[in-house]
């Protein structure tokens, strides 16, 4: 069979630009790096992006208010996060949280009404726009809870969401939603309450399929519109195993990630196919998942992903995969 191809507009419809990097993730971004970023993937048809008062503790969100203020309004969609509130305080670390070189704030989490009218109306002030897209609710999962995880989701259920319904309703807002990288939290939500969006982060890529069985169906069946962070799983997907040097979810790799990643990579070399193209094309088959948003640092990686998403694939390297127990006889390929 012929490979198939993704056409530049499906490429422009569907990768967006997630701005972790932009408030200095790991490591600086001047100013000039960030707009020549957001030019780039305008330049190129992007027309989504996504922020959060967390990255950078508000300085993602300036940037990217910045670069994107003068263009016409309705010509872009925007996304942003609410959960934690960021006070100002001239004595704040210049790092925290994995960033570098942040503003002056410090941040503390907060889900009640009144935070999370707060958050939504600070995060329009840094980015100078009167209204978001889509909000997300940043974080509510055990991990990142710990023991605070069960009072979080009765409060975000019983507060977080009616005031996001409130924004809603005054314009501030047009659609709400989690952004976690947690399976459980969303299911949890979903048993007692509606949601328009949800931005998931690692969950369905390449070699983590943990979405697959539960929370993809129910968010097809029930209209929730997926936005895919981390299909490279913060690093293996994009360098590969590395001999062991590869990182998952922000920390080395496990064993069983980089065999399953090595195992994909010889696939990839038999049918030609860069491990970079299959992890940002694969995950966009299922039809609960309206686009994947790249956490690009610089121009070249964002042009290196524009062009693996239209790098062809030939059915026969996904049926490789499946045939070798590498992706569940499930999951939809492109």
């Amino acid at each position: 069979m012929e490979p198939v191809f993704v056409n530049r507009e499906e490429v422009r419809l569907r990768l967006g630009l997630g701005g972790a990097p932009l408030g200095n993730l790991f490591s600086p971004v001047s100013d000039e790096e960030a707009r020549a970023l957001v030019d780039a993937s305008w330049a190129g048809g992007c027309r989504s992006f996504d922020t959060a008062p967390h990255y950078g503790h508000g300085l993602s969100e300036r940037r990217l208010g910045d670069a994107l203020r003068g263009r016409p309004r309705d010509s872009f969609t925007l996304s942003s996060k609410v959960g934690r509130i960021l006070t100002p305080d001239g004595r704040a670390a210049t790092a925290q949280h994995g960033y570098v070189d942040i503003l002056p704030f410090n941040q503390h989490w907060d889900f009640s009404v009144a935070g999370t009218r707060r958050s939504v109306e600070d995060s329009l002030q840094r980015l100078g726009l009167s209204r978001l897209d889509s909000v997300y609710i940043h974080d509510p999962d055990a991990e990142t809870q710990g023991a605070n995880a069960g009072a979080v989701l009765r409060q975000l259920i019983d507060e977080t969401l009616p005031a996001l319904q409130q924004l809603k309703r005054e314009g501030l807002v047009r659609a709400i939603g989690l952004g976690t990288n947690d399976v459980g939290i969303v299911l949890d939500v979903l048993r007692e309450a509606e949601l328009d969006v949800l931005m998931l982060a690692g969950r369905y890529s390449l070699i983590d399929h943990s979405a697959l069985p539960a929370l993809l169906p129910q968010c097809l069946a029930r209209g929730v519109s997926i936005a895919l962070g981390g299909v490279f799983n913060s690093g293996i997907l994009a360098t590969g195993a590395k001999g062991g040097a590869a990182t998952f979810n922000y920390a080395p790799a496990a064993r069983e990630w980089l065999e399953r990643t090595a195992k994909i990579e010889v696939v990839c070399e038999a049918h030609g196919v860069p491990l970079r193209a299959a992890a940002l094309q694969f995950p966009l088959a299922h039809p609960a998942v309206h686009s994947v948003m790249l956490g690009a640092r610089k121009v070249s990686e964002w042009t290196d992903a524009v062009a693996m998403m239209s790098h062809p694939i030939p059915p026969e390297f996904w049926n490789a995969l499946r045939s070798q127990g590498l992706l569940p006889a499930e999951a939809l390929t492109p």
